[in-house]
């Protein structure tokens, strides 16, 4: 009896790890706004669409929810800076024509919060 119930349990994990979220796609005004999310049902990235191509902000996220990056797009191209989050470190990218142009490390104590 323990052993089947081991193996239904066992079953039963691989079935609900196995499931994929499904991204979320939805219209606003000319663009589209687009959610990806980690396969325990958590964000993964968001940004906008538009002419099928990234466009303005994109948010990115790890598995627990924590920010994890943040820049812009422009006509599917990354431009200006960007920010990326690692432990105690933000790193802050400048990007031009999808080009890394400078890096610098910021400490987030010292860093505002940006949402």
């Amino acid at each position: 009896m323990k052993k089947i119930l081991f193996i239904f349990i066992l079953a039963l994990s691989f079935g609900v790890y196995a499931q994929k979220v499904e991204p979320k796609f939805e219209v606003e005004g000319n663009k589209v706004k687009a959610t990806y999310f980690h396969a325990n049902g958590e964000i993964s990235q968001m940004g906008y669409f538009l002419n099928e191509k990234l466009e303005g902000q994109w948010k990115m996220f790890n598995a627990k929810g924590d920010k994890i990056a943040m820049g812009n797009y422009k006509n599917g191209v990354k431009t200006g800076k960007w920010l990326f989050w690692e432990g105690d470190t933000m790193k802050e990218v400048n990007f031009d024509d999808n080009k890394i142009a400078s890096v610098a490390n910021v400490k987030q104590k010292e860093a505002m919060v940006i949402n």
